[in-house]
């Protein structure tokens, strides 16, 4: 290895023993030393400095300190000198490239080295039964079977996607032992673990939230909720949170947000966004990476990247909201994003205006991740390819055009082989004819760094043995040198070669604290949307008022233990029953009951393909509903946008498509669809017979936007929640707390103006009207005194557009 600065090497970790129960200071002889060294309880060395970098390492992975000018710095090839990566005096864009250039000059072992930096784990659970000792047990396998150290070992992967988490205790001893583990191989390159969305209060709407308490981690609204706060403030306040929590659990990169633009109503990833209001999904996406990327001190000041940054995987470039009709690109049925309103300057508005374009010390997003879609008819060459595939998309636009220089990783399994569009399989959309190693020689020279879901290096070190017969050895030692340091520059400004081991008591006390959990909850309580309040059926609590009684339906699902094969039915309420005792007296009768709620999921309008329809003869496309009755598809195109390449063309002379004799049609023109839930619309009909006169109150858990005709009608009041927990919604029920949010969707009067919309125009439907009047359009919402108009509708309302 290329060899820089010599220093004396200290060895002190050989003379250290690990303290199992408290830290003490290790005093050290050398002449003007300027830090002392630490045991810390969890199993690691602590360097504390005096004005230089505090420092981790491992004593069992063979790491030892070197010293300069008084200061400490790890040996993290071992090779007794301090090479210019290892010097945290300098920039990180310079040890970025230095640590590349090293690679590169090691040779083929070196490119294998960055070959394994380019990959990004399969999803990696991390339970109680994972972390053994001071090893990984080898059952923490990915989903393809590969283990978690096998793809590290064998394969130098230092990208783990993390999914569930067994508590704060569980995982940081978890990233311990990683880190232990890479310290001692070759560079000593530490893992960057990253994680998708984790904060949702959804994911168990049942658990009570009581202030004082701690939790395993905070619980927000979903980013849907975040959009209905019209709070760039509070969506900054929940980045930071993020960025606190994931770092005190060994999780350097948020593949997160999804700031894709949502002027598509039907697409099923709609609730992962921040809405179709362009202006405001603008300011959110500028603001949570802000809080993501950035340290900050107590008194609020930006200090760029530091303990608490996290890497910001911004998500989808260049938007994954065209969908047409809605079909999702996960399946090959929803492989094509359309342009029918030739908006997509208009889609891309989040990231060019927005994350690459902050306000705080970071100054852009530091990673992408461009969509499984092929973006139709944009690229001026005539091509459609996949986004991740497509040198338009990436090179010549994302890097060339908005200047952006960080990490592009694919979306996961696009190299992958795909052979039916209704299985979920590989996403090579428009590369279905390649190979798996050629398509990640494509992805390389259209830009791309990293490759989501993939654990072995073989078919990299294949794109570059392709790439040096194609382009030449410099071009392809260079092209690797590129991506490595892009990917290194990242985990140097988080500080991973410094520190990255967890003190277990801070996580402890960090992850899920009181502090934050507060901070989460009063965001999902402002994130409640009330969209019809007849009467006042919700007004102000009176603690010194008698208890109301309500009524709650319950909805009966049937379940099959697939082992024992017993089949039983299981009744659970629409909304949670503990939650309500605390406000109200719960009844199972009607009669008894001064008022009822229901509860209800926005309706489940599938996926837009059918497969047994397909086996039938047919095409499988299916309509995609919003509402929950049976839906026919009349005034839907007579002719898809877009089908397979080979059955259409763009004539080069004209300029026109063409389509061949045998070209696919995609339409779903005259089907017929309802959606899986209709059940619950049937319960809220009965209830609203069973209860008369009185009250019935919907609370409407969303995903989408809803066709209301069928449920406004019936509802004396009517409450939104985006990714909340039911204590939220009940706060707002019972009047604890005054409701606040405003629409981040447009609600279409019908379906036929669904599909009237361009799937690539945000806010062009016609919104619902209800019986008092009001339009459901976005920034609507009501409070105690009627509709909202504040300075957040002044500059968000539709009026902005």
């Amino acid at each position: 290895m290329k060899k820089t600065k010599k220093v004396s090497s200290l060895m002190l970790a050989t003379a250290m023993a690990v303290s199992s129960v408290s830290s003490a200071a290790m005093a050290e002889e050398t002449e003007g030393k300027k830090y002392e060294v630490v045991e810390n309880a969890g199993g690691f060395n602590q360097v504390i400095q005096e004005g230089g970098k505090k420092l981790s390492y491992s004593p069992e992975s063979g790491v030892t300190l070197l010293e300069d000018d008084g200061f400490a710095f790890k040996d993290l090839n071992q090779n007794g000198e301090l090479d210019t990566y290892e010097d945290w005096r300098l920039d990180a864009k310079t040890r970025a490239q230095a640590l590349a250039d090293l690679m590169v000059a090691d040779g083929r072992d070196g490119i294998e080295s960055i070959a394994g930096l380019m990959l990004y784990s399969a999803h990696t659970k991390v339970d109680s039964e994972t972390v053994s000792g001071t090893e990984i047990d080898s059952r923490a396998r990915t989903q393809d079977g590969t283990t978690t150290m096998d793809a590290i070992t064998d394969h130098k992967l230092r990208h783990v996607l993390v999914t569930s988490i067994a508590s704060p205790e569980i995982g940081a001893k978890w990233s311990n032992n990683l880190q232990s583990i890479v310290e001692g191989m070759e560079y000593g390159i530490p893992c960057n673990n990253s994680s998708d969305p984790r904060h949702e209060a959804s994911s168990d709407t049942s658990v009570q939230y009581v202030a004082g308490e701690s939790g395993a981690i905070s619980k927000w609204p979903g980013m849907l909720g975040l959009a209905a706060t019209y709070d760039p403030e509070l969506v900054k306040e929940f980045g930071k949170t993020v960025g606190t929590e994931y770092r005190a659990l060994g999780i350097g990169t948020a593949l997160s947000p999804q700031i894709d633009l949502s002027s598509e109503p039907r697409w099923s990833r709609v609730s992962g966004t921040f809405g179709e209001n362009t202006e405001l999904t603008v300011d959110l996406s500028r603001a949570i990476v802000d809080g993501y990327q950035s340290t900050y001190d107590e008194d609020g000041n930006d200090l760029g990247w530091g303990e608490e940054s996290i890497v910001a995987m911004i998500k989808h470039w260049p938007s994954g909201g065209p969908e047409e009709g809605g079909r999702d690109g996960h399946y090959g049925f929803g492989k094509y994003a359309v342009y029918p309103g030739e908006e997509f300057g208009e889609q891309i508005r989040n990231f060019t205006e927005g994350a690459l374009k902050l306000d705080g010390a970071t100054g852009m997003a530091s990673a992408v991740m461009p969509y499984y879609t092929i973006s139709f008819n944009q690229d001026p060459s005539g091509e459609n390819l996949g986004n991740g595939f497509s040198n338009y998309m990436i090179n010549e636009l994302l890097r060339g055009e908005y200047g952006f220089d960080g990490v592009a990783c694919t979306d996961w399994m696009i190299t992958a082989d795909a052979d039916n569009d209704g299985v979920f399989q590989g996403k090579c959309w428009g590369v279905e004819d390649k190979t798996v190693a050629e398509r990640h020689y494509m992805c390389l020279m259209a830009g791309m760094d990293q490759f989501g879901g993939n654990n072995v290096i073989g078919p990299v070190m294949e794109a570059y043995d392709m790439m040096v017969e194609e382009q030449g050895q410099e071009f392809a030692d260079n092209r690797f040198a590129q991506s490595a340091t892009r990917i290194l520059l990242n985990m140097f400004n988080l500080g991973l070669f410094e520190d990255p081991y967890l003190d277990i008591d801070e996580t402890v006390a960090t992850v899920g604290s009181p502090e934050l959990m507060e901070l989460g909850y009063n965001a999902q309580v402002k994130s409640v949307v009330m969209l019809k309040n007849e009467n006042n059926v919700i007004s102000a609590y009176d603690a010194n008022a008698e208890k109301k009684t309500v009524y709650v339906p319950s909805y009966t699902t049937v379940k099959k233990d697939e082992t024992t094969k017993v089949v039983t039915s299981v009744s659970t309420p629409s909304v949670s029953v503990p939650v309500l005792s605390q406000y109200f007296n719960v009844t199972e009768n009607p009669e008894e009951a001064d008022f009822a709620i229901v509860g209800m999921d926005s309706p489940d309008g599938g996926s837009g393909y059918d497969m047994a329809e397909l086996e039938e003869g047919g095409n499988g496309y299916q309509p995609i509903t919003l509402q929950y009755r049976e839906y026919t598809a009349d005034t839907a195109r007579e002719t898809a946008i877009a089908n397979d390449p080979g059955k259409q063309f763009i004539d080069s002379e004209t300029g026109e498509m063409v389509y061949t004799d045998n070209a696919e049609n995609r339409s779903y023109k005259g089907k017929t669809v309802t959606a899986a839930n209709e059940y619950m619309l049937d319960t809220l009909e009965e209830t609203k017979e069973a209860m008369g006169d009185k009250p019935v109150v919907v609370y409407m858990r969303a995903k989408k936007p809803v066709v209301w005709s069928e449920v406004e009608p019936l509802a004396d009041a009517i409450i939104v929640g985006y990714g909340i927990a039911d204590q939220a919604a009940v706060d707002i029920i019972a009047g604890v707390t005054e409701p606040s949010g405003l629409l981040p969707l447009q609600q279409p009067a019908n379906m036929e103006t669904v599909e009237a919309q361009y799937e690539d125009v945000p806010m062009d439907m016609e919104c619902y009207v209800d019986a008092a009047g009001n339009t459901y359009d976005v920034a609507y919402g009501q409070n105690w005194s009627g509709v909202i108009s504040d300075e957040r509708t002044a500059a968000y309302g539709p009026q902005t557009k």
